[in-house]
């Protein structure tokens, strides 16, 4: 106040931080992100499908029962690309769980995304496998040995905490409808199995007497916490399909994963059998071996027609519109441990049907596998697939 007059004061605003330049990408990259870091904010535990199917066209390739030259060139170059994308996804997914911390400890509990924790174990799993059948050609045997020890100790572990913890988090927390099974519930389920069967390759390289021993029966255990869960969560999907139909059109790829533990199993038990004879002595090594073929072929049979089934089912919603999401990966490794079944029946059968099977539907799988990467490629280009997940429906 001057001279009885009231002095208006104002104070000036403080200059505004000048915005940060937008960073700018190649026409149509991530375009359909609004800023490129989201591509890490809503990534699941799924991506790690991408690493299975890539990972099991390679393994598959080298199990064939038929010499194609150069096959096991590109199998191995095919190997080197799923290693690639372990560690690039690994790195993301770190970046992910630092970031976005809530949204990565909202994957469990998601009742559909929960399931998918199964991934990241077969996928470390499958690129072990891979290092020592196809990889040691590069960086020589001892250091794919250790490399897929490693890796199988690690995928193993995590496997048997998914084949426990998801289906508790269902029984305890999950809001689950009489509608609700998919193959998506045999995910945190089938890592055992897969265990067992890469198991099987480490086993002639333990050091002989109770440490064999204890691998050979431990992946066996393996097989049986996976078979016997597996058939109780396919019951339940049979049975789902016949009362409430196949669903929305999005889920019906994942009728594909029935495949995983029927073909998987097929492997493990005639590789294990293989091996039985370094760990087990007589007549336990030869019932093993028995085992394989006597267990093998039937499960062979019911995968083949559920492999019919669920192509006749995928053809039916693809005439009316099958909406691509990375679901679409199930129509990758399933089929590839078809493939290894196969291949092992034929070599210990000796039988041609057998052995043009293997090719046929490896053939099969490396149709399906470049269709589905392209399609993931495009669609993670335009920033697609790192979009928020719908809403979870009440299952």
């Amino acid at each position: 106040m001057t001279n009885g007059t009231m002095t208006k004061i104002t104070t000036a605003a403080p200059p505004r931080p000048a915005p940060r330049p937008a960073v700018r990408l190649p026409l149509g990259l991530l375009g359909e992100l609004d800023r490129p870091g989201d591509m890490f904010r809503n990534l699941g535990p799924n991506w790690y499908a991408s690493i299975m199917g890539t990972g099991i066209v390679a393994t598959a390739a080298a199990t064939l029962p038929v010499h194609v030259p150069g096959l096991r060139t590109a199998a191995t170059v095919v190997w080197a690309l799923a290693a690639a994308l372990l560690v690039a996804l690994t790195a993301a997914w770190t970046v992910h769980w630092v970031r976005y911390r809530p949204q990565a400890k909202a994957h469990a509990d998601n009742p559909v995304m929960a399931h998918f924790w199964g991934a990241p174990a077969m996928a470390l799993l499958t690129v072990g496998a891979g290092t020592l059948t196809l990889g040691r050609d590069w960086i020589g045997l001892p250091a794919a040995l250790g490399v897929d020890t490693v890796l199988w100790s690690a995928g193993t572990l995590l496997g048997l905490v998914t084949a426990v913890w998801i289906p508790y988090r269902a029984m305890t927390s999950h809001s689950v409808a009489p509608d609700a099974a998919f193959g998506g519930w045999l995910m945190p389920v089938v890592p055992p199995m897969v265990s067992a069967s890469t198991g099987a390759l480490l086993v002639p390289f333990a050091t002989a007497g109770q440490l064999r021993l204890t691998l050979l029966l431990a992946c066996y255990a393996m097989f049986g916490i996976s078979l016997f869960a597996s058939v109780v969560i396919i019951t339940q999907i049979w049975a789902r399909l016949v009362h409430y139909k196949t669903g929305p059109a999005a889920m019906v790829p994942t009728l594909w994963i029935v495949l995983g533990p029927l073909g998987q199993s097929v492997t493990a038990a005639n590789l294990l059998g293989g091996v039985a004879h370094t760990a087990l002595p007589r007549p336990y090594s030869t019932g093993a071996q028995v085992f394989g073929l006597l267990y093998g072929v039937p499960t062979w049979g019911f995968a083949m027609m559920w492999l019919v089934l669920a192509a006749a089912v995928t053809a039916r919603t693809a005439r009316r519109h099958l909406p691509f999401s990375l679901t679409w990966w199930s129509f990758t490794f399933p089929v590839g441990t078809c493939v290894t079944g196969t291949s092992e029946l034929a070599l210990h059968t000796g039988s041609a049907f057998l052995r043009w099977a293997a090719v046929a539907l490896y053939a099969l799988l490396v149709i399906a596998w470049l269709t589905v990467a392209l399609r993931t490629a495009h669609a993670s280009a335009r920033g697609r697939l790192f979009l928020p997940p719908a809403p979870a429906p009440a299952v």
